[in-house]
């Protein structure tokens, strides 16, 4: 591990040497939101940005990505034969990505890269990304990254870590990957004396304006079918229109469907991100529905980040404290609450028989 200093400046002709090599994508911004996107020829990333509206778990896992092309001519050979669908996987880099980004591909990593199952469209994009974080120096009101496995300046996962230091950056060099991304950019200036402790600083003071936090502790402990039918689902559930907005804006959401869409005699088989908010996400092709109920399927969301995968890994939440379904719920549901509210269940009545 060492620590470079790369002058502000010379941020654009640098990116133009890492071109030769790599694919750049970095964080931009629209009328409105700031964005993960491909950097043109010459354009920098705006870091001047506290979060971007879509988390940048769509660089690697594409919100539709084409898996198979077939044909349905008889007159061709290889009819009705499904081939991989060319994809791109040379390598590419994301300058400017968020440490709680980083933590949800980590946790997503668990589902689509394990011992036993390894999803290769994802593996593939994955293994071809390096990542450049950003220290985050201002959080957001609505972000609890520190109480869920994380932090403004986290280090886990990434492969460079950023730090605004003025009229420069700290770039914290953390792994092989990083190396040869630094080394391609040319950022060999060793950091003077201190910039170790400097980058702590700033660590420390920006987890001090952290205001927010999520209630974790007592998860692990709670019975789950007691947690299943708490009286609190019907409260937390009767606002939300079940439109999905915090499973697509959310790093660790992981849903996806299969769908073929076939225009005159060519297909394509797509894997598309869905949401277990919809009413057809669990619908049998029986006509049973095991989630029929807006309730039901609000329970599922939330059980199943902060209860089912704490029993699973026994290793955090599956949340990496982005805020980003805070800010962005249309009627207001909040992760947080709904934390607390599991758990402390059962809290009052333990207390009554301890006294």
């Amino acid at each position: 591990m060492k620590i470079v200093k790369i002058d502000k400046k010379s941020l654009s002709a640098d990116l133009d040497r890492l071109r030769e090599t790599y694919r750049l994508f970095g964080p931009v911004k629209g009328r409105q939101y700031y964005d993960f996107q491909l950097l043109e020829p010459g354009q920098t990333p705006d870091l001047d940005f506290l979060n971007t509206r879509m988390s940048a778990k769509s660089l690697v896992y594409p919100q539709s990505e084409v898996m198979l092309d077939y044909s349905l001519d008889e007159s061709q050979e290889d009819h009705h034969i499904m081939k991989e669908s060319a994809q791109d996987y040379s390598p590419r880099a994301v300058i400017g990505i968020r440490p709680c980004d980083v933590k949800g591909y980590l946790l997503v990593k668990r589902n689509f890269d394990t011992p036993d199952f390894k999803d290769p469209y994802w593996v593939r994009n994955f293994t071809a990304t390096t990542l450049v974080g950003y220290g985050c120096d201002e959080p957001c009101s609505s972000c609890f990254c520190t109480s869920a496995g994380s932090g403004p300046f986290h280090e886990e996962g990434l492969d460079v870590l950023l730090v605004d230091a003025g009229d420069s950056f700290l770039a914290k060099i953390l792994s092989e990957k990083g190396e040869k991304l630094a080394a391609a950019a040319g950022w060999n200036k060793p950091a003077a004396d201190g910039a170790e402790q400097q980058i702590d600083t700033r660590r420390q003071t920006a987890e001090a304006k952290m205001n927010a936090a999520m209630e974790t502790d007592r998860l692990a402990e709670q019975n789950t079918l007691d947690l299943y039918d708490a009286p609190f689902w019907e409260d937390v559930s009767f606002s939300c229109i079940n439109c999905g907005t915090c499973t697509y804006v959310c790093p660790t959401c992981w849903c996806f469907d299969i769908q073929d869409e076939v225009r005159g005699k060519k297909g394509k088989r797509l894997r598309i991100w869905d949401s277990c908010m919809y009413p057809l996400f669990t619908l049998h092709g029986s006509g049973h529905n095991p989630r029929g109920t807006k309730l039901q399927r609000v329970r599922q969301r939330f059980m199943h980040k902060l209860k089912y995968y704490v029993d699973k890994y026994d290793d955090g939440i599956q949340c990496s404290g982005c805020g980003r379904c805070v800010r962005l719920c249309p009627v207001n549901i909040d992760i947080r609450r709904v934390a607390r509210l599991m758990n402390s269940h059962g809290q009052d009545a333990v207390a009554c028989e301890v006294k």
